[in-house]
């Protein structure tokens, strides 16, 4: 018998519980997605009725969906686009200077000119002089520009939002609250939406552990150090297994009343999986989780090496179902393919649509034939059943695509349409026909998550330890309270349970930071707060301070990928999730001179990016050399290098390295030039697409694919100034710039 490829596409829908226990809602994201994010997705799919996927719902969000679908849920972005501006104060138009331009600039900005032109009169002008001369109709229009770029360009063709968009600008109250209408239209239809396409058999609808808990942690904290032996753990052990039937059971529930039939699939919190959690799961009836290709790789004892294209080497070991069997009945588990995962959620968005698309085929194709090869007749179709899973945030991503996605989605989703070779289903549809035939023994599950294959994003950090000491107390007074159960004081365990979610801790510590850091802090303590209250427990002085100390300068490793436009302007968005190297200050002779202030660091699928801010008036040629190199080695790569193709070099290190690419920059003209080692230490010329741009910054961005490496390798990379070859100085200083190839 032969077979198409099969690929299951798992979209995961999710935010925190941003509502709370007072009934207060205090951050806007929910209702900013549900018009941008959630509906659009299914109704794009609909479209293609042969196309099949799956979309996780997490609990949380679909509760905070109904909120604001029965106009219950007032957050404060959306009381102030519901306020007269002749009656905001001045704290409230600071705020709404602050945070009204939330979202990327590029795709819900800029698009936009009178939302452009108030945000360049904030960025070239300052907060204080929009708080002097903004006038009524300034605030206005602001808050109206910061709910319509939030709604979808699915919607567009709507009468009502098109005459909006056209209008552009002098939009008055009865506008915003007309527009605030529109957004409740559009979060009602989102449940029924999904519930329509799973009855007729296009979509699958998963859920998740209440309000997104990581598993493995309720269970014990110590799990932690299965991955990373050596990780500082809080002061305090959080072990309450007995939690994981509580979340599982509530959402278990919460989707028979939304969909009228049980749930299949479980989307393990931040797909952390752990063999103490598999009894649970299995026991409540689910069939079927997800995980990462990492979590798999430490399971089966084997990592995954893939090509200098990023396919995998050994696709019959990924692209498979397996089963883990419990003692209250067998699951099956599927891993996802990290790096197409992450190609969706944070590189195709920096692509033509078009391109992207094609890419992606492109690469299903590749495990096709490579999956051919292993069989006896590789000229024939495939002769087994094979299931490539991509799995990820089905929310973020989009806000960096072209019209959110719609391009790039119609366009792969057109080829596949006519395409015999590759079919897309459910997960539940390919486990039925093709139930797994390969087993993992439950003892051997890797406890980790889709973060490199450990628990360290949630636990380890000292703010994210203090946190987790906060909740282990305060799930022990409740513990103290055997009188306090979920029948009778519902409002502690709620506030439990909201505490127990994993977004605080990812937000806490190194790692990730957000434009809403402080309200995330704030967040978690009330719910804390709210489970002593339940109880008429005293509220520990603790929760009244923030989790974390907050250091807005000096150096930091990359928190994200990022994508930046290279125009020499230096955007904060695009590098907001850099590293960053401050270089300005007292040591040696560039920092003495700060002529370089700091250097910013990335890269995403594509590239890896470079920014250095120079001081203010600083021209190359006058103040600055003329020449900027970059020089970099693999140093677990056995390649051949030469030193740097620069006089008057100072010999010590780094500077007296070998190095196997250079980059030359002349920061006068913006060209480049490009060499490559080669045997008996010389530079040979090639061919580059990198990009160099100099206004207010310098930008650079390197394409991975000139250099001709494999994905995960490690580049050490120089910067070296010089006027016509001839050394001038180099940062940073005693250390390389350090880039992982993804």
């Amino acid at each position: 018998m032969s077979h198409p490829l099969y690929v299951a596409f798992i979209w995961h829908q999710h935010q925190p519980l941003y509502k709370s226990q007072t009934g207060q809602y205090r951050l806007p994201w929910v209702r900013l997605h549900g018009t941008k994010d959630y509906l659009d997705l299914v109704l794009i799919l609909e479209r293609y009725p042969k196309l099949h996927q799956t979309v996780n719902l997490v609990p949380s969000l679909m509760l905070q969906l109904e909120d604001y679908a029965a106009g219950e849920a007032i957050d404060p972005y959306l009381a102030l686009a519901l306020t007269p501006c002749e009656q905001l104060k001045a704290e409230q138009k600071q705020f709404i200077i602050e945070h009204f331009f939330d979202g990327h600039y590029h795709t819900l900005i800029e698009p936009h000119p009178r939302y452009d032109e108030l945000h360049r009169q904030r960025q070239e002008r300052g907060k204080n002089w929009c708080m002097a001369n903004w006038t009524f109709q300034d605030y206005s229009d602001l808050l109206a520009w910061h709910n319509l770029a939030w709604i979808d360009p699915l919607f567009w063709n709507d009468p009502e939002i098109e005459t909006w968009l056209k209008q552009g600008k002098n939009f008055n109250l009865s506008d915003r609250q007309r527009i605030y209408s529109k957004q409740r239209q559009i979060i009602k239809r989102i449940i029924p939406q999904h519930k329509k396409m799973q009855d007729i058999g296009q979509l699958e609808v998963t859920t998740t552990p209440y309000t997104h808990p990581i598993l493995p942690l309720l269970a014990d904290t110590n799990v932690s150090r299965v991955a990373i032996p050596e990780m500082k753990l809080p002061q305090q052990r959080f072990c309450w297994p007995e939690d994981i039937p509580r979340h599982l059971r509530k959402a278990w529930d919460m989707y028979l009343e939304k969909f009228n039939r049980e749930p299949r699939g479980l989307w393990p919190s931040e797909q952390a999986v752990s063999p103490e959690i598999l009894p649970y799961i299995a026991k409540e009836g689910f069939k079927w989780i997800c995980s990462d290709e990492a979590v798999l790789g430490w399971s089966i004892k084997h990592f995954f090496h893939r090509d200098e294209v990023g396919n995998v080497y050994e696709p019959e070991l990924l692209y498979r179902p397996y089963r883990l069997e419990t003692a209250y009945g067998d699951l099956a588990i599927v891993f996802r393919d990290h790096r197409l995962s992450d190609l969706i959620g944070f590189t195709y968005g920096a692509m033509k649509p078009q391109n992207a698309a094609a890419d992606l085929l492109g690469h299903l194709e590749a495990i096709a034939r490579s999956l051919k090869h292993r069989q006896s007749n590789p000229q024939t179709s495939l002769e087994q059943p094979w299931l490539v899973t991509i799995a990820l945030d089905g929310e973020n991503c989009w806000e960096y695509y072209q019209q959110d996605g719609l391009p790039f989605l119609e366009a792969f989703y057109e080829k596949l349409s006519k395409d015999e070779h590759i079919k897309l289903v459910t997960v539940s549809e390919f486990l039925e026909q093709f139930p797994p035939t390969e087993t993992i023994p439950a003892t051997k599950l890797h406890s980790g998550s889709w973060v490199d294959g450990s628990l360290s994003t949630w636990i380890g950090d000292p703010t994210k330890n203090r946190a987790w000491d906060l909740l282990a107390q305060a799930r022990q007074v409740l513990a103290n309270h055997p009188e306090a159960t979920e029948e009778n004081n519902p409002e502690a365990w709620e506030a439990l349970y909201a505490a127990e979610g994993s977004d605080w801790f990812w937000w806490f510590g190194e790692g990730h930071s957000s434009n809403q850091d402080e309200m995330f802090d704030q967040l978690f303590r009330e719910h804390l707060a709210a489970i002593y209250r339940a109880l008429n427990a005293s509220i520990p002085p603790s929760l009244k301070q923030p989790v974390a100390t907050r250091f807005t300068q000096g150096d930091r490793s990359p928190q994200s990928f990022i994508h930046p436009v290279i125009n020499g302007i230096g955007d904060e968005q695009d590098w907001d999730k850099a590293g960053r190297i401050e270089i300005g200050g007292a040591r040696g002779t560039m920092h003495r001179s700060s002529l370089v202030q700091r250097l910013f660091y990335g890269w995403d699928h594509l590239n890896f990016y470079l920014r250095l801010d120079f001081k203010k008036g600083v021209q190359p040629g006058k103040d600055l050399p003329e020449e900027l190199h970059l020089l970099w080695y693999d140093p677990n790569m056995a390649m051949p290098n030469s030193p740097a193709p620069l006089a008057g070099l100072p010999d010590r290190a780094s500077l007296n390295y070998l190095f196997h690419h250079h980059l030359g920059i002349n920061l006068v003209t913006e060209s480049v030039w490009f060499q490559e080692a080669q045997e008996n230490y010389q530079w040979h010329s090639r061919s580059s697409r990198a990009e160099v741009a100099w206004k207010q910054c310098l930008e650079i961005a390197v394409p991975w694919a000139d250099l001709h490496i494999e994905p995960d390798c490690t580049l050490h990379v120089l910067v070296v100034l010089a006027d016509e070859g001839e050394f001038r100085d180099y940062l940073p200083e005693n250390r390389f710039v350090i880039f992982q190839a993804p």
